[in-house]
């Protein structure tokens, strides 16, 4: 095994003085370099590096397209609402509007995943994507705006649920926790170089440029996918597309206990990241009165607890199951939330202490989720598609119930963003702890059936 070589002559105190942009360079420089050290330990005997590293960064790419998404425009909310004649409150619902379309789209692509492969409607989202984000750099009102970016949303869901499926197709089902941890380090990247990159992209360009960078990183991404990735699964027409054999299979996957327990308590934590997604300009830029460029950068410090967490959850892993992980992180978020919110109401926070309750919040979420996801996924195999975009659904349309309840309630205080955060957790953990106990039971009916035959 190799050992990982330290990153010498650079002198943090020197890129300080240097352009904003040369600094996100470096921080992703030694980002980018703790993950392909990683891709290398994980899988040293089992595949060679050069052809883990590609897949794990291609997949990882999909996985990305939509955060990228997300995250890229939110530094020109009041641009956006400046041109097109509106509020930053309604450019918020184009949030909203995105979010509801990739968890419908999760629903669409699962079934044609299963039965096409998973490249070809890799392809045909990817070509949606695309154009929905041309259309939305030549937008000239609000409602087209928030439509296109609805139907942006269904096109890059193909990406993610194509991503998710092809690792249950690719890695063992114990490894599957390991690699969805080193995928949320690449998508890490995204909400560490995003917002900073637009901020200056729109202050030089204006924001209807970000949309034609989108639609360039689709066109990227289409290609690494056509000539990086092999076919994973070959069609199967025998997987009908009709209604009823849909919803027949994706009410089977539901109701697998462990299935419901981890998608479900896992989607509602992870719309914490959603709220605060949605909520983070308010807050910063019309709540704390920070520019655009200072809130791309407190954006990109975020992202630091997520990649952070995300990757010590490889390393608790060789200790650790992942059941005790989901646990202990949402035991963790739900003192954190508490204690925020308790904060928050009092008007004990500052501009700083806010960022550190947040940092640690949004650390908590890269602790649990590789680990529901991986366990959600677990029990599925011929069916990997269908499981992967129900998982997506569920994450995503609670992600939109919460970004719409964000823009409904915060106007001039941070306490309803916080209180949504706090609540979703605390259900979460909820939700978890009864799950589990159903779990818990169905194996020990299985294993006494075993015993009497």
């Amino acid at each position: 095994m190799p050992s990982k070589q330290a990153v010498s002559g650079s002198n943090p105190d020197a890129i300080t003085k240097q352009n904003p942009l040369t600094k996100s360079g470096f921080f992703a420089f030694l980002i980018l370099e703790v993950i392909l050290y990683n891709f290398y330990c994980l899988l040293y005997y089992t595949m060679t590096r050069k052809k883990y590293i590609s897949l794990i960064l291609i997949l990882g790419s999909l996985t990305a397209l939509g955060p990228f998404s997300i995250d890229m425009y939110l530094p020109g909310f009041n641009a956006i609402a400046e041109d097109l004649h509106t509020t930053v409150n309604k450019v918020s619902l184009s949030l909203s509007s995105y979010f509801i379309g990739i968890a419908a789209g999760q629903l669409l692509y699962g079934p044609l995943l299963d039965r096409y492969g998973r490249k070809n409607p890799l392809y045909a989202g990817l070509a949606v994507y695309i154009l929905a984000s041309i259309g939305c750099s030549a937008a000239t009102d609000i409602d087209s705006f928030i439509l296109l970016r609805f139907i942006q949303a269904v096109g890059s869901c193909a990406a993610s649920v194509a991503a998710m499926a092809m690792v249950r197709d690719l890695f063992p089902v114990e490894d599957n926790p390991k690699v969805f941890s080193l995928l949320m380090l690449v998508v890490g990247l995204s909400p560490m170089l995003a917002p900073t990159i637009g901020s200056y992209v729109i202050a030089g360009f204006g924001w209807h440029t970000i949309f034609i960078i989108l639609a360039l990183m689709g066109f990227s991404i289409l290609l690494a996918s056509r000539f990086g990735l092999e076919h994973t699964r070959k069609s199967d027409f025998s997987i009908s597309l009709k209604p009823k054999p849909i919803i027949k299979g994706f009410i089977s996957v539901i109701s697998h206990p462990q299935f419901y327990t981890y998608a479900i308590s896992g989607a509602i934590a992870f719309s914490g990241l959603f709220t605060y997604v949605a909520g983070s300009p308010l807050l910063f830029m019309d709540i704390f009165k920070v520019s655009g460029e200072t809130y791309g950068w407190i954006f990109a410090f975020m992202s630091v607890s997520f990649i952070g967490t995300s990757q010590l959850n490889s390393i608790l892993l060789r200790k650790y199951k992942s059941a005790q992980l989901v646990k202990a992180g949402l035991l963790l978020q739900s003192t954190i939330s508490i204690c925020f919110l308790i904060a928050a109401i009092n008007n004990w926070l500052t501009l700083y202490s806010t960022i550190a309750m947040l940092f640690l919040y949004l650390g908590c979420l890269g602790l649990t989720n590789p680990n529901t996801a991986g366990l959600s996924l677990a029990p599925f195999s011929e069916n990997a598609g269908s499981a992967s975009a129900l998982l997506g659904a569920l994450q995503l349309g609670l992600g939109a119930v919460a970004s719409m309840l964000v823009g409904i309630f915060v106007k001039t205080s941070m306490v309803p963003m916080i209180a949504i955060m706090a609540g979703s957790t605390i259900i979460a953990l909820l939700i978890l702890l009864i799950g589990k106990r159903n779990i818990a039971s169905v194996n020990e009916s299985d294993s006494e059936s075993i015993t009497i035959h």
